[in-house]
């Protein structure tokens, strides 16, 4: 926990306790079921755990905040949100049963109880929530369209609510429809590590 712990010296001791269970069980659970490409296994806290707490760099969620995580797969980013956001309610949603099912169990064995699960199509899902997350799900302009009814527009936090992603690579074109509106945030100016030097933060509003 070397990275986690560079970046967030505060963890409290259940919070630490939370991500060595994490740093445990997901290698183990990558053996029965591929939720992380094997070869990046190894990368684990890197690559994946801290880079989905690159978003709390960008936004202190306010207790009482509520989050979609959209195409979580395997827990990412809202399993390591979910720790250190513990007043904050996280819905994790994905099609694909098997690596929800990973996600349940870790936050199970991990005492992580501020998260709830969703197996199915979003489009089946019910409520409002201040923010969406997702990592690499799809396009900007996609995304925008399957999340916009579920934002709610009573807002708590420092900015208002929308939609966060974690890309990487080009994104001119697929941010070109928001172009007034977007924010792009670089990952680097939080983490130093080479991984992070093409990662990006894209928020934004939905009113």
């Amino acid at each position: 926990m070397n990275f986690i712990q560079n970046y967030f010296p505060d963890l409290s001791p259940q919070q630490s306790h939370q991500f060595n269970v994490m740093m445990q069980l997901y290698p183990q659970w990558n053996e029965k079921i591929n939720v992380i490409s094997r070869k990046d296994i190894d990368n684990l806290e890197l690559n994946h755990i801290l880079h989905s707490m690159a978003v709390a760099r960008f936004i202190d969620f306010k207790p009482g905040t509520t989050v979609m995580d959209l195409g979580t797969g395997g827990g990412f980013p809202g399993l390591p949100l979910a720790v250190l956001f513990p007043e904050v309610k996280f819905l994790l949603v994905d099609r694909i049963a098997k690596k929800l099912k990973v996600a349940q169990d870790i936050a199970r064995q991990a005492g992580v109880n501020n998260v709830s699960f969703r197996h199915g199509d979003v489009l089946e899902v019910k409520g409002k929530f201040d923010f969406v997350v997702s990592r690499a799900v799809m396009p900007l302009p996609g995304m925008v369209k399957l999340v916009r009814r579920f934002i709610s527009h009573d807002s708590i936090n420092a900015i208002p609510n929308g939609l966060l992603c974690l890309k990487g690579g080009e994104l001119e074109d697929e941010l070109k429809p928001f172009k007034n509106d977007v924010l792009v945030e670089d990952i680097s100016n939080y983490f130093n590590e080479d991984f992070f030097k093409t990662k990006k933060i894209v928020y934004l509003p939905i009113y």
